[in-house]
């Protein structure tokens, strides 16, 4: 797995390139927001990265930037690692299109796990949907004003369309699923981030409040202390 670090830092940049070595990972460093995004050019023939590692403090400008600039042309993964640990400033990453955050200093076995969380999701899911893709439709899950395209990965709300990254589709999608039931923490980490590792719960809420700034619904997405989390009608 080829994988990008955009780290200013560059003690922190050969440490973290020989602990993510040691681990199987070929990593290309870039010491800027240029040279981050000179790095994702497409190249003819040219091996892909499978997950950027976004630092925010940069030298020629934001990371927030930086991951904006990156998901306007791909749709690659990217994790964000930085000391900043206030949750506007994670909720506001996620809003960028960031698939997860983690601060600094971090554990080398949660950041690995994290690698690996964002990295098991299925290319495929990515691409649009082609003329003749012979896979089934799954229609649209409509609940209040509303409405989830399954099948284009599309939600409006009052007939605007709402942008959302990759996971807060999932999650959204999930919970739309079942409205009313509740989804166990457990049952939602590993369905939306494919894997059982407890440290992601942070990431889940995370998710949850961007979801619910963005959607401008609230109180859509109800906290069952202890279990979970449920769809409303916003209606009811």
């Amino acid at each position: 797995m080829r994988l990008l670090l955009v780290e200013d830092d560059t003690h922190v940049a050969a440490a973290l390139t020989a602990v993510l070595g040691r681990h199987g990972y070929t990593v290309v460093h870039a010491g800027s927001g240029e040279e981050a995004m000179q790095a994702l050019l497409p190249v003819v023939g040219g091996t892909p990265f499978s997950v950027v590692l976004l630092d925010l403090g940069l030298p020629d400008q934001d990371g927030f930037e930086v991951c904006g600039r990156i998901r306007r042309h791909s749709s690659i993964p990217v994790i964000m690692v930085t000391a900043r640990a206030d949750v506007r400033s994670r909720i506001h990453g996620l809003n960028l299109g960031a698939d997860d955050y983690v601060v600094k200093p971090y554990d080398t076995g949660e950041l690995l796990a994290r690698i690996h969380a964002v990295s098991r999701r299925h290319p495929v899911d990515d691409l649009p949907e082609q003329p003749g893709d012979d896979r089934p439709g799954r229609g649209v899950l409509h609940f209040g004003t509303v409405a989830v395209d399954l099948d284009t990965r599309r939600v409006q709300v009052d007939e605007e369309l709402v942008s959302l990254t990759r996971k807060e589709f999932d999650l959204l999608a999930l919970l739309a699923g079942r409205p009313g039931v509740v989804c166990r923490r457990e049952q939602i980490i590993s369905e939306v981030w494919q894997t059982s590792w407890e440290g992601t719960g942070r990431t889940l809420e995370v998710h949850v409040a961007s979801l619910r700034s963005k959607l401008g619904l609230p109180h859509l997405i109800e906290t069952v202390r202890g279990v979970g989390y449920r769809l409303i009608d916003p209606a009811g």
